[in-house]
């Protein structure tokens, strides 16, 4: 006869099935992340078209198509450094809403534009909203993922960063194409009513604030961050000043290795993805619409390497490797993607070198949540992203200056591959220290 404790044990094990709470955050990341990008790459396709060029007084004027960008990842950049140690204060939940808000304004701004100038300050109000928003996903998988399962956390939410292009592309071509480029800011306008509803409704700063979580959950989130916990108690971790905040990853030089390899990252992915699709369609003969859904190749390789990396990173515990490749491959296609001769192998390779260089995005936040503490995370993310896009906000008006003087889009991409040669270096540094 089974004995009454034996009886008691089972009877514990199986009266609570633990709750999925940490995926349905998961996904309210991705959804929310999806229609950011949404309304940052629209301007990649406006490029392209000429009415919306020629309403806005630009049209040939290359350093002017650069600067839509440009403006925006300047302000992203500082928003990120200056705005994100907020969220470590207000939590990422209710600073996630007010981002959200700011979008909005700056989606209405640019559907009623009738100059240049009204673009611009849209994109900047944009770029504030969106650097603020960005390094607040990242507290959230800190605090709600286990450390082992934060590569697949990180993945599932950075997929939405090319899952949205690949989207974008071919939609907003056929949405401006058929009712005009203003309809594509009012569809970016209506659509970020779903994130907001999500965050408001959905989640919580941590999983003990969750109304809806149960014990099980709660427990396995726990027991996974055991160990970091116990290294953060014996550290002080707590209520700690501004300067306490900074000083772990200030002090740490991995962390500035990692901030350069980051940049690099956005120099490439940004310049290539701003120029893409007039790259595609001026210089490689493409129709428009081949160059709505060829722009979108390089967020369908994307999604693939992104999803792969996730396991990847959890499995072999490493990140380094994968940053060093990432970018190493990346250089190499967009050199060879610039001097093809053949159109569509050149369409392949610059789509290759995107995928490759985003491939690395979940490896870095997930080698970064290892390297920060808890109470630094929000801070020491803003400060990375706000640095990397702020600085790379040169890269797409660079490129169009480059394209300017030479006549040629080729010297513009050519200058990206020294940006994959640093990164390399730099990831290989890390991968020698066992990261």
């Amino acid at each position: 006869m089974q004995s009454s404790e034996a009886f008691a044990a089972g009877t514990i094990g199986r009266q609570e099935t633990p709750t999925r709470k940490r995926f349905v955050i998961v996904a309210c990341l991705f959804i929310g992340i999806f229609i950011a990008y949404l309304d940052r790459v629209n301007v990649s396709v406006l490029a392209a078209n000429d009415q919306f060029l020629t309403d806005m007084g630009i049209k040939g004027m290359s350093v002017q198509i650069g600067m839509m960008m440009s403006v925006f990842l300047a302000a992203y950049g500082v928003s990120n450094v200056v705005l994100s140690p907020l969220g470590d204060y207000l939590g990422p939940r209710r600073a996630m809403l007010l981002c959200i808000l700011l979008w909005t304004l700056s989606l209405f701004m640019g559907s009623i534009a009738t100059a240049f100038s009204m673009i611009i300050a849209s994109r900047v109000v944009l770029g504030v909203g969106e650097g603020f928003y960005y390094p607040l996903q990242s507290l959230f998988v800190k605090n709600w993922f286990p450390v082992r399962e934060r590569g697949r956390a990180n993945a599932a939410w950075v997929v939405g960063q090319s899952v949205a292009p690949a989207v974008a592309m071919p939609v907003f071509t056929y949405v401006i194409g058929t009712f005009g480029w203003r309809e594509s800011f009012h569809l970016c306008l209506v659509l970020g009513l779903i994130p907001l509803y999500l965050l408001w409704r959905h989640t919580a700063d941590t999983p003990r604030q969750h109304k809806s979580i149960n014990a099980a959950e709660l427990r396995h989130i726990e027991e996974g961050q055991a160990a970091e916990r116990a290294g953060a108690a014996a550290k002080g971790a707590g209520k700690a000043s501004f300067i306490e905040r900074i000083k772990p990853f200030a002090t740490n030089p991995n962390y500035w290795l990692l901030v350069i390899w980051y940049l690099c990252l956005q120099c490439m992915y940004w310049g290539l993805i701003s120029w893409l699709p007039v790259y595609l369609k001026s210089a490689r003969g493409f129709t428009w619409a081949e160059m709505g859904w060829l722009a979108s190749l390089p967020f369908i390789f994307g999604i693939a390497f992104k999803a792969s990396v996730g396991f990847l990173s959890d499995k072999i515990g490493r990140n380094a490797p994968i940053l060093f490749a990432a970018m190493l491959l990346a250089g190499l296609c967009v050199y060879f993607g610039a001097t093809v001769s053949d159109k569509y192998v050149s369409a392949v390779l610059l789509a290759l070198a995107v995928g490759f260089s985003t491939m690395g995005t979940p490896a870095a936040w997930t080698l970064l949540q290892g390297l920060v503490p808890g109470q630094s995370i929000s801070t020491a993310s803003g400060a990375m992203n706000g640095i990397a896009n702020g600085l790379s906000a040169l890269s797409p008006a660079l490129i169009g200056l480059f394209i300017s003087l030479t006549g040629s889009y080729d010297g513009g991409l050519l200058c990206l591959v020294f940006t994959g040669a640093v990164a390399s270096v730099v990831a290989g540094v890390l991968v020698v220290q066992k990261y």
